[in-house]
């Protein structure tokens, strides 16, 4: 099995966080521009080739095209829910998307996902048929609270892990899989989810802890600090 053509999705519509701010968290700035425009930015350094389905809101005012590397790219509209998103997108690349082709879904607000991470992710799921994910093993005590915020019991971190995004599978495999899981009433957090839920194994792929997921306010500057780190980085190996 081989990757004929690459797509990526990059779910930026409904209910997202604004954390106070005045608009959505894929608008804030970070270095001056916004998150979404990192985002885009570093999936286009390792996938130049790819095309790209970025779900907005219909009534986005927000949204800037000069933020989008891509030569490939259409503005899909998005739904409440991510799950809604990636499945407008995968319907909308029916007519033109074959059934063994590689769709990598990546969360709009994870801009610092290190180049390095997207790169290794693609080449574990070139030969791979079931598809997988970034993730990061859980290095930190897991506590259980009951409602009180109390802790009922202390879980065993053996074999878990923290996924994060990119998330590839075959768009056949994946559009039936979400489709499959909406119907049946599964809950769908994330595309890996819908897989697992027709038996099947997705496979993990380790990546870096700095992959951080635009949350809280206060992320917003350790992401100025991760991107200058890895900036640093990148220029050291070219060296």
């Amino acid at each position: 099995m081989t990757v004929e053509r690459l797509w990526l999705i990059v779910p930026a519509a409904g209910r997202g966080q604004r954390m106070g701010a005045d608009r959505p968290k894929q608008y804030l700035p970070i270095d001056e521009k916004p998150v979404l425009a990192h985002t885009l930015a570093r999936l286009y350094l390792a996938y130049p080739q790819a095309s790209l389905r970025l779900c907005l809101d219909e009534n986005d005012t927000w949204f800037d095209p000069c933020w989008v590397p891509f030569g490939d790219w259409q503005r899909v509209a998005g739904g409440v829910e991510r799950v809604d998103s990636v499945l407008k997108a995968l319907d909308d690349l029916a007519s033109v998307a074959a059934e063994n082709d590689l769709v990598l879904v990546h969360d709009v607000a994870r801009p610092c996902v290190h180049p390095d991470d997207l790169q290794r992710l693609l080449e574990a799921l070139i030969d791979e048929p079931v598809g997988g994910l970034l993730a990061a093993p859980v290095a930190d005590t897991m506590k259980r609270a009951d409602k009180a915020g109390r802790v009922t019991v202390t879980e065993s971190r053996d074999g878990l892990w923290h996924a994060l995004t990119p998330q590839g599978f075959r768009y056949g495999l994946l559009r039936e899989a979400l489709h499959g899981a909406l119907d049946k009433g599964v809950q769908v957090t994330d595309e890996a989810s819908a897989i697992e839920a027709q038996g099947l194994a997705p496979r993990l792929i380790a990546g870096r802890r700095d992959n951080l997921k635009i949350t809280h306010p206060e992320d917003l500057t350790l992401a100025v600090h991760i991107l200058a780190s890895q900036l640093d980085e990148l220029k050291r190996q070219k060296e």
